[in-house]
């Protein structure tokens, strides 16, 4: 194997070794947390984008196999499935690699080099503000390495090869480039991700295939968006389409056809592929559309009124209201294209998620503590059925997903404010200006965000040190916003009031969101004790039902 160039089929397999890989290390990626939280889950955020990858590539007919038609659907799932900051710089160094081997019928080791390169490229200009010490400078010194071994040999292998001794060698040096790394005595998680994905195509290269039957990736089940239609919209249909001969596609036209044809529309790709998702009562109307521009693959039908049946007799301890609002959401889903502004936000809660809709948002779940993928949030951008849309990702590792979220969809003006937990979300919410424009609008909300202080509660998952304190595995911590802690103790409302008592001024208002971990009698009992500590303060709680966090507090 080692011997050979790579045509699409081995590109796969490759990636579906790399994914097997990780898996079988994502435990220990997401432990490489900078804070003692449980909320780590850089592994299993880059290994859901390399799954959504592999599955794309997968779903590909035999005919449709060579290297640039693999590897622009790798490209393809991992832009839709990209979960997570690491898992959408993962998801552009396969864009860019897809793009520098189009013109390619093999990979070799002088192909892998400018693929490498040219990955790096695409996740660097993704990142308004590279870091070095993260998953980008592992990369570059991949690429780098790659490039200069590319030089004096033309077989993959070593190239591979040189590139997995890099990044093992940046990995290491990350705490040396980031003091916070250095501090909490971790290497970057992503950057380690990212070796673990190169050191699985390596052991591929070199017939060091793992156990696949342990650890093939399509075994993972991660919670997909669950379309919010209750009431049903007929079917739902999902295809990729791929040209014939040398022609190309147009995404928007193709994107304005459907909304004539059907509604909660997402067309996402470029001109050599892309991926049709459509609720409709016809879809052989879909289908025969999207014949008419190429061959189909990946071909989905689902009953949709079925499923919302199903739904509503297997979810009866939803709450009500909630799922009132789910459904009058559902009802605008198709509406034509209004001026807005509509927000999307994530929630990571059910009590979370009553409040944004209360608030007249269009809600993405994080279900399970999973952040939302690209492509999740893409979606609830077309159905929000505005011109304008605001997007409150409510956790700073979903930001660079909305980001790419707003991208898919080219037709509509999309502002995320960078709010980093739900309680940011809500204050941003309520300073919702309709008259405002888009720009005014994410200004104004973000100013809103930064103005409350908001607190998080965890339990520590190991011992560790922040700043120049120590904390002990199973101490309540209370951290800012940014990650500052705040307090630390053995009682967990001792932890919280001792975090109070370090702000400025006597907050208006103090709200309690309970969370995992918490109960509405604790919340109670807390809620008393702030009001006997600060007597002109209102208290309020509600349940939020966030994971990880025992409560998320919001004084202004």
């Amino acid at each position: 194997m080692s011997d050979r160039a790579w045509e699409g089929v081995e590109l796969l397999a490759a990636l579906r070794q790399s994914a097997a890989t990780l898996r079988l290390h994502v435990d220990e990626v997401n432990a490489l947390n900078v804070f003692p939280v449980p909320d780590g889950d850089t592994g299993s955020n880059m290994l859901a984008t390399i799954q959504a990858a592999v599955e794309e590539g997968a779903g590909l007919d035999g005919d449709d196999s060579s290297l640039a038609q693999v590897s622009a659907a790798i490209s393809l799932g991992a832009l839709m499935g990209a979960r997570g900051n690491s898992g959408v710089i993962l998801s552009q160094l396969f864009r860019g690699m897809s793009e520098e081997l189009q013109s390619q019928s093999q990979l070799d080791g002088a192909s892998l080099a400018a693929a490498l390169q040219a990955g790096c490229s695409a996740a660097f200009s993704a990142v308004a503000k590279p870091v070095e010490g993260t998953i980008l400078t592992v990369a570059r010194e991949a690429a780098e390495a790659a490039g200069r071994a590319a030089k004096r040999e033309k077989r993959l292998e070593p190239v591979l090869s040189a590139a997995v001794e890099a990044a093992a060698a940046a990995v290491e040096a990350t705490p040396t480039l980031l003091p916070i790394l250095r501090q909490a005595q971790v290497v970057d998680a992503g950057g380690r991700g990212l070796e673990l994905v190169l050191r699985g195509a390596l052991a591929y290269a070199r017939g060091e295939q793992l156990s696949l039957q342990a650890a093939v990736p399509h075994e993972i089940v991660f919670p997909a968006f669950e379309a919010l239609e209750e009431d049903g919209f007929g079917y739902e249909t999902v295809f990729v389409v791929t040209p014939q001969d040398e022609a190309r596609l147009d995404v928007i036209a193709i994107r304005n056809q459907l909304e004539e044809l059907g509604e909660s529309v997402l067309v996402a790709g470029d001109d050599r592929a892309v991926k049709v998702h459509v609720h409709n009562e016809r879809p052989d109307e879909i289908i025969a559309y999207g014949l008419s521009l190429g061959t189909l693959s990946r071909i989905v039908v689902e009953n949709l009124d079925r499923q919302a049946h199903e739904r509503r007799q297997g979810n009866g301890d939803r709450p009500s209201e909630t799922a009132a609002a789910v459904e009058d959401q559902a009802a605008g889903a198709g509406r034509s294209i209004a001026a807005g502004p509509g927000v999307v936000a994530v929630a990571p809660g059910d009590g979370l998620e009553r409040v944004f809709l209360s608030l007249g948002a269009r809600v993405v779940r994080s279900e399970n503590g999973v952040n939302s993928s690209a492509g999740e949030l893409a979606e609830a951008i077309r159905a929000t059925g505005c011109q304008d849309v605001l997007v409150l990702p409510n956790h700073p590792n979903v930001r660079l997903a909305a980001s790419q979220g707003g991208d898919l969809c080219p037709d509509q003006n999309v502002a995320v404010v960078a709010t980093r937990n739900a309680a940011e979300g809500v204050a941003a919410l309520l300073a919702l200006d309709e008259d405002e424009s888009l720009a005014g609008n994410a200004k104004r909300m973000l100013a809103a965000a930064r103005a409350v202080h908001t607190l998080q509660v965890a339990e520590a998952v190991r011992d560790a040190r922040l700043g120049r304190r120590r904390v002990r595995r199973g101490q309540h911590i209370v951290l800012r916003a940014d990650g500052k802690l705040l307090a630390a103790d053995d009682e967990r409302q001792a932890a919280i009031l001792r975090a109070l008592q370090g702000l400025k001024s006597e907050p208006e208002l103090i709200t309690l969101y309970h969370g995992e971990g918490s109960d509405d009698e604790e919340a109670r009992a807390l809620a008393e004790a702030i009001a006997a500590a600060y007597a002109s303060t209102e208290v309020e709680v509600v349940e939020g039902g966030q994971h990880h966090y025992s409560f998320l507090i919001s004084a202004e």
